[in-house]
């Protein structure tokens, strides 16, 4: 599985993060995104969902995250093959 950030920022007083994530079987897909509580969709391959999170735990808002932005997407996308990857047990 590997996971990518493709988009993150603020909409309608939201803090967003979506993630775009490939080399899943069209069944762990299915599975995801039948019992995922976020936004999810499947598009081809990729599997895609979008977190929500409010001010004081979305992890791109911090002084830190600004100066070094690279460490932050990859802290995330690690985070969320971790957390997929569990998810994915129980399948």
């Amino acid at each position: 599985m590997i996971v990518n950030i493709t988009d993150y920022g603020k909409t309608d007083n939201n803090n967003f993060v979506e993630y775009s994530v490939s080399d899943l079987t069209s069944d762990q897909m299915e599975f995801l995104n039948d019992n995922l509580g976020e936004e999810t969709e499947i598009d081809g391959n990729l599997f895609k969902l979008k977190m929500y999170f409010d001010d004081r735990l979305y992890p791109f808002q911090s002084d830190v995250a600004k100066f070094r932005l690279d460490d932050f997407i990859a802290r995330e996308e690690i985070e969320m093959n971790v957390f997929l990857s569990s998810f994915l047990e129980d399948m």
